[in-house]
């Protein structure tokens, strides 16, 4: 979790500031990568571009099965704002939300969310589950993939790998696809 504050240099609606955004996202997912996590990262823009929350995966340094990145933006924004709404915000995230998180996203009003690599078998958001079109989804919440995609499933493929490999070296058991 960051506490870094940014601002987009104009109003975050065009295809440019997602692409800034999602480029300052795969360098801090690539980070927390580093790091031993799943490396996922996500921000909350508020209505006038300024980030209120920053997440990355912590599960594994935490323990935590809520440890996704989307929900440790979602606190941190939460906490700031003083308030659990944000139908003005969009959030931005590496990879397409898993069900808990697109639920969490759902319940949270987001109004908006843009992702990079889809996640065809964990994915809510259009993957393998569509929560945000889903019959119970209270509100229309707007949903973008693919900005950067390439790029974000390179990092996860990468990683990946290199997990796999180490835990063959190590004898143990292969590293699978985690969501989120």
């Amino acid at each position: 979790m960051h506490n870094t504050r940014e601002e987009v240099p104009k109003a975050m609606n065009g295809a440019s500031d997602h692409i800034l955004w999602m480029g300052r996202l795969l360098r801090l997912a690539h980070r927390v990568g580093m790091e031993g996590e799943v490396p996922v990262a996500a921000v909350i823009l508020d209505g006038k571009g300024t980030a209120i929350g920053w997440g990355s995966n912590v599960r594994h340094r935490h323990q935590d099965p809520l440890g996704h990145a989307e929900l440790v933006a979602l606190r941190q924004a939460a906490d700031l704002r003083g308030d659990w709404r944000f139908n003005d915000c969009s959030l931005l995230v590496t990879l397409e939300p898993c069900p808990m998180c697109a639920g969490a996203l759902v319940q949270a009003r987001m109004g908006q969310v843009i992702y990079g690599a889809a996640d065809p078998k964990r994915g809510a958001l259009g993957g393998c589950l569509d929560l945000a079109n889903h019959p119970s989804a209270h509100h229309g919440m707007r949903v973008e993939g693919g900005v950067l995609a390439a790029e974000g499933r390179q990092l996860l493929e990468n990683w990946f790998r290199q997990r796999r490999r180490q835990a063959r070296s190590a004898g143990t058991r292969e590293v699978r696809f985690p969501a989120g």
